[in-house]
């Protein structure tokens, strides 16, 4: 078993996807070409935003299917981030809100990935 773990994204334009996450996570990616890039978050997992066409076998699902998590220290961070992606111009598909597990808002990348930033309730 291997070390690395990565989780994919099949975006339309890798390009405008890399603008979108160097602008909101703050990080420039490790690798990139026309068709892929790559960062390394924090937590050492790789984020990888592949080109949909040509990816083989050929993607059943669009963005908003699933949900890629940030969890942040407390409340205040949720709606701190929330103010500076807003300024950044991402799309917020649910405001900061209490929710059961905690707080939570969540914003679109351009091809619609869901991305939940929260701060979980036992830390609330």
């Amino acid at each position: 078993m291997t070390d690395t773990n990565t989780l994919l994204l099949y975006v339309a334009d890798p390009a405008a996807s890399v603008r979108f996450y160097t602008d909101m996570l703050g990080i420039q990616p490790v690798e990139q070409s026309p068709t892929f890039a790559l960062f390394v978050l924090p937590s050492g997992l790789a984020l990888g935003l592949w080109i949909r066409d040509g990816v083989e076998p050929v993607p059943t699902a669009t963005g908003g299917g699933s949900e890629l998590g940030f969890k942040v220290a407390n409340p205040a961070a949720i709606d701190q981030t929330y103010t500076e992606w807003s300024a950044k111009g991402a799309t917020i598909a649910l405001p900061p809100t209490d929710l059961d597990f905690g707080r939570s808002f969540v914003a679109l990348d351009p091809d619609g990935h869901r991305l939940r930033v929260y701060a979980a309730a036992e830390e609330m």
